[in-house]
C-alpha cells in the first residue's frame, strides 16, 4: 500500500482536490461575507418566528426587561435546528443558499467541483449546530473564528465548515 492509501483495505480511496487552474474561480471573501449577511437575515426571520411560536416574544413584550429563559432557549434550539435544515438542504441540492444565489457563488466538492450532496449536510451541521450548544458563547466565538479562517487559508480560502465537509466556494457563473 502506498502512504496515501488508508491502512484499512475496505476504506474508500481519498480523491485529491481539483487543482485551482481546473476549477471555477474561488469566491472572494467579500462575496462570501455578503452572501452570509443575506443568510443571516433568513436566520433572523426563523429566530423571530420561533420566539413567537414558543411565546417568548409575547412574554418579553408583556414584561419589559424580562425574559422567559426556558422559552428563549427552546427558541434558540429550534432556530438553529431549522437553520441547519435550510442550509443543509439548499447546499445538498444545489450548492447554493439564498445568499449564495444572490451573489452568484456556490459550494462545490473539493474533490471534483460537483454539487456537495451529503457533504452539504456536513457543512451545514458544522456551521449551524454550535449555536444550539450555547448561542451566545460557543456559537458566536465559533462563527467569528470560522469566518476569519478563510482569510488566512491557502490555496482554497476554506472556512472551518468547508474543511470539515471538504468543500470550497466558487463562482456559479462557470
Amino acid at each position: 500500500m502506498s502512504p496515501e492509501q488508508p491502512n484499512h483495505p475496505y476504506a474508500p480511496a481519498q480523491q485529491a482536490p481539483v487543482p485551482l487552474d481546473r476549477m471555477a474561480p474561488l469566491a472572494t471573501p467579500a462575496q462570501r461575507f455578503q452572501a452570509r449577511l443575506i443568510d443571516t437575515l433568513v436566520l433572523g426571520f426563523i429566530w423571530v418566528v420561533m420566539l413567537a411560536a414558543t411565546g417568548a416574544l409575547r412574554y418579553g413584550l408583556d414584561h419589559p426587561g424580562e425574559q422567559d429563559t426556558a422559552k428563549v432557549l427552546i427558541s434558540a434550539a429550534l432556530t438553529f435546528t431549522l437553520y441547519f435544515a435550510y442550509e443543509g438542504a439548499m447546499l445538498a441540492n444545489s450548492g447554493q443558499t439564498l445568499g449564495k444565489k444572490a451573489l452568484r457563488i456556490r459550494v462545490a466538492k473539493l474533490a471534483d467541483g460537483d454539487v456537495p450532496g451529503r457533504q452539504g449536510w456536513v457543512r451545514g451541521a458544522v456551521y449551524a449546530l454550535p449555536g444550539i450548544a450555547s448561542p451566545v458563547a460557543v456559537g458566536t466565538i465559533f462563527w467569528l473564528v470560522n469566518s476569519v479562517w478563510q482569510l488566512r487559508d491557502r490555496p482554497y480560502r476554506q472556512s472551518l465548515h468547508d474543511k470539515a465537509a471538504k468543500t470550497v466556494v466558487v463562482s456559479a457563473l462557470y
